[in-house]
C-alpha cells in the first residue's frame, strides 16, 4: 500500500495519524537527503535493558542522574527539554533543564551568583560534547528556578528555559514569584551570573517557544492542566533580534484569538484552515491576581489543552505547535491524542497540520500517548518524543508520512496502575547532524546516538 503525505494512517505502535504533512517536511529543510523511506528497520533488544535501536546505531550516555561530577556536585532529577549548539571541533553544547520542584530527589546546586531564588530547587545543566557523543564536561549554568520544562533557542545560539509553574513566593517555601522565562548563554557563564527573569514575556505555566529570526517575535506555549484552557501568545520585544539580554528590555505580550474557535480540541479535520486571526494584549502579563489565561480580554482567547512543543518552520515562515492531547474529564469539549498546528504570520491564519488518533478510542489505551517534544530531523520528517503510560518511543515519520518506531526506553515505563515519568524529552541534533540528543525524564539519562541514518530501508 502506497501512502501519501496528504493523507496517510500508519499502525506502527498502533498510531493512525492522519493529516497534510507537506508543511511539516517543509519546515525546515532536509539536509542532503528527503528521509528515510520506511524507517530504519525493526528494534533490536538492547542487551543492557536502557535503549531498543535499529540495527546500526548506537548509543552513548552523556550524562545521568546521582553521579558526582568532577566539582563534586550530584547531577539532578528530572531531565526535560534541551537546547543543542554546536561547540568546537564539531562537537556540541547541551543545555538542559531540569523540571524539579522542592520535592525532587535531587536538586539542582547553582553557585550563589546564578542562583534566582535559593528555595528553587529547578535550573538547567550545560554540558560540552565531543564529535562522538563523548562528555567532556558538565556544570550548572542557572538554579534557584523552578519546574523547568521545556523552552527553545534563540538566533543568537542562547536556551530559553521555561517555569512550568504559577507558583508566587510564600508558597512551597518560595522567596521569589515563579513561572517565568530565563535566558541562559551556552558559551559564557560569566552572563548567567544574577539570574533575570524576562517578566513582559509573562508570568505563567510556560511550556516551549519559537522565535521568528526575521521579526524577533518570540511565540509562546502554555502548558495549563487546570480550567481555564491554556493560551497561545507571542511576545513582541522592544529590542528584537538585539542578542544577549535584548529580552530583558520589555515588550507586549499578547494572545490569540481566532474568530469562532475557543477551543482548539473541536477541530477533527486536518487542512481546516481558520483566518482573521488577532492578537490582544494581555492586561496583566505578571498575573498579579489572576492568570495570564483567565484575565479579561475583550474576545474569547483561543486556547487547548497541554500546550506543548513549538518550532519555527524557516522555509515557509511559520510557527508549529503542539496540543499534547485533550480529555473533556479535564475541560476540553473534545478528545485526542495530539495535533499539531501551524500558525501563518503573514496570512493570519491558524491550520490543523496534523492529529493522532488511537484505534481502539478511550483514553486508557496506551499504545500512544501525548506526543510533546518534537524536532525536525535533518534527513527530513518529524522526530517526536511519547510521554505517556506504558512503553515510551522516540517515534520518526518517513519521507511519505509513514510513523515508524525509532527507539525505545527500557529504563522506566510505568504501568495505568503505577505511572513513572519514563517520558523521552529535549530530542534534537547536533550541527553536522551525526548526532541526535535527547533524555529520559526520570531517572534522568542524557543519550547520544549515532548511526547510519542515511540508509534506505525500502
Amino acid at each position: 500500500m502506497t501512502l501519501s503525505r496528504r493523507q496517510f494512517i500508519s499502525r506502527a505502535g498502533g498510531v493512525v495519524v492522519v493529516g497534510s504533512v507537506e508543511a511539516l517536511f517543509a519546515a525546515r529543510p532536509a539536509v542532503g537527503n528527503s528521509g528515510p523511506p520506511a524507517g530504519y528497520g525493526p528494534l533490536i533488544p538492547d542487551p543492557a535493558g536502557v535503549l531498543d535501536l535499529p540495527r546500526g546505531f548506537r548509543y552513548s550516555i552523556v550524562s545521568r542522574e546521582g553521579t558526582t561530577r568532577p566539582d563534586g556536585v550530584v547531577v539532578p532529577s528530572r531531565f526535560d527539554g534541551m537546547g543543542v549548539f554546536p561547540s568546537r571541533r564539531q562537537g556540541s553544547r547541551l543545555v538542559r533543564n531540569h523540571e524539579c520542584s522542592p520535592t525532587s530527589r535531587i536538586a539542582v546546586q547553582a553557585p550563589p551568583e546564578r542562583t534566582y531564588d535559593p528555595a528553587g530547587a529547578g535550573g538547567t545543566s550545560t554540558l560540552v560534547v565531543d564529535r562522538h557523543g563523548g562528555a567532556e564536561s558538565e556544570h550548572t549554568s542557572l538554579g534557584g528556578t523552578a519546574i523547568n520544562c521545556s523552552g527553545g533557542t534563540t538566533p543568537w545560539r542562547t536556551w530559553l528555559t521555561c517555569e512550568e509553574t504559577e507558583d508566587k513566593a510564600g508558597t512551597k517555601g518560595y522567596t521569589r514569584d515563579h513561572g517565568f522565562i530565563f535566558e541562559v548563554d551556552p558559551y559564557d557563564d560569566r552572563r548567567n551570573a544574577d539570574p533575570t527573569p524576562l517578566t513582559a514575556m509573562g508570568r505563567f505555566q510556560h511550556e516551549a517557544v519559537a522565535v521568528d529570526p526575521h521579526t524577533g517575535i518570540v511565540y509562546e506555549t502554555e502548558d495549563a492542566f487546570v480550567a481555564p484552557l491554556g493560551g497561545f501568545y507571542r511576545f513582541l520585544p522592544e529590542r528584537p533580534c538585539g542578542g544577549w539580554g535584548s529580552l530583558r528590555a520589555g515588550g507586549e505580550l499578547q494572545a490569540l484569538h481566532v474568530p469562532g474557535l475557543p477551543d482548539l480540541s473541536v477541530v477533527r479535520e486536518t487542512g481546516a484552515v481558520f483566518g482573521g486571526a488577532e492578537w490582544m494584549t494581555v492586561p496583566d502579563p505578571l498575573a498579579g491576581s489572576e492568570s495570564v489565561r483567565s484575565q479579561d480580554y475583550p474576545k474569547p482567547m483561543t486556547g487547548g489543552y497541554k500546550l506543548e512543543g513549538a518550532w519555527w518552520g524557516e522555509r515557509d515562515r511559520c510557527v508549529y505547535f503542539v496540543s499534547s492531547f485533550a480529555r473533556t474529564e479535564l475541560g476540553p469539549a473534545e478528545n485526542h491524542d495530539g495535533q499539531v498546528w501551524r500558525y501563518d504570520p503573514r496570512r493570519r491564519t491558524l491550520r490543523l497540520e496534523v492529529v493522532f488518533t488511537r484505534p481502539t478510542p478511550g483514553p486508557d489505551n496506551p499504545e500512544f500517548d501525548a506526543p510533546d517534544n518534537i524536532c525536525m530531523s535533518p534527513y527530513g520528517g518529524l522526530m517526536m518524543c511519547e510521554d505517556g503510560i506504558g512503553d515510551a518511543y522516540m517515534l520518526g515519520t518517513t519521507r511519505d508520512g509513514e510513523v515508524f518506531h525509532f527507539a525505545r526506553n527500557r529504563v522506566n515505563n510505568g504501568t495505568p496502575e503505577e505511572p513513572a515519568y519514563g517520558e523521552l524529552a529535549g530530542v534534537g541534533f547536533s550541527a553536522d547532524g551525526r548526532t541526535m540528543f535527547f533524555n529520559i525524564y526520570d531517572p534522568g539519562t542524557t543519550f547520544a546516538v549515532t548511526g547510519p541514518w542515511n540508509r534506505r530501508n525500502d
